[in-house]
C-alpha cells in the first residue's frame, strides 16, 4: 500500500481489525519512510450484472426487488425467511457465477420460478401466473397439472378378474 503522504510504497500493519459483518477489513497502516499513520479498509467488490429488462431497458441489479417478488408470491405460505433467504443466496450466486455484465431479466425469472418450485408449489404457480402472463385459464391448468405429484404404482399385484379384493369393511 503507497504512502498517502510521501507516496512511498513501504508500509507497515501494525493493527488488523473487521467489522461485526466480517465484510470490512480496518488496517492501520505505518510509512516505513516518513512515519506517519493511516487507516485503510478492505471490503469486497462483487461486480453483479446489469438487468436487461424486455423493454431493453437495463438497470442494476436490486436484491430488495428479488426479496420482495418472491415474498408476494409466498405470502401467507408456509415458508420460513430462512428458505426464502438461502433461495435468494442461491439465485445470486448463480448471477455471480454466469459471470456476465449483463443478465436478461427473463433469466433471473426462470431462476426465481425454479427456486420458487422447491420451496413452495403454490407460490411457484402465483408467480408463474404472473411471469409467463397466461393468456388463458387453459395455461394455468397445464402449469398445475405439471407440479402435482403424479400417483405411484404400488408394488402389489392387482386382483385377477372375477375375484374381489376383501375389504375391512367388506362382512
Amino acid at each position: 500500500m503507497k504512502c498517502p503522504f510521501c507516496g512511498d510504497p513501504n508500509t507497515q500493519v501494525t493493527d488488523t481489525r473487521e467489522n461485526d459483518d466480517g465484510d470490512v477489513v480496518r488496517r492501520r497502516r505505518r510509512c516505513v519512510c516518513c512515519d506517519r499513520r493511516f487507516t485503510t479498509y478492505e471490503r469486497i467488490d462483487l461486480k453483479r450484472p446489469h438487468i436487461v429488462k424486455r423493454n431493453g431497458n437495463r438497470c442494476e441489479y436490486e436484491r430488495g426487488k428479488l426479496v420482495a417478488s418472491m415474498e408476494l408470491a409466498l405470502r401467507k405460505r408456509p415458508v420460513t425467511t430462512e428458505a426464502l433467504e438461502a433461495a435468494v443466496e442461491r439465485i445470486e450466486a448463480r448471477l455471480l457465477a454466469a459471470g456476465e455484465t449483463e443478465i436478461a431479466s427473463a433469466q433471473v425469472g426462470e431462476l426465481v420460478m425454479k427456486e420458487l418450485r422447491r420451496l413452495d408449489k403454490v407460490a411457484y404457480i402465483r408467480y408463474a401466473s404472473v411471469y409467463r402472463n397466461f393468456a388463458d385459464v387453459d395455461e394455468f391448468s397445464t402449469l398445475v397439472r405439471e407440479v402435482q405429484p403424479r400417483p405411484r404404482r404400488s408394488g402389489r399385484a392387482r386382483t385377477p378378474p372375477g375375484e374381489t379384493e376383501h375389504d375391512l369393511f367388506d362382512r
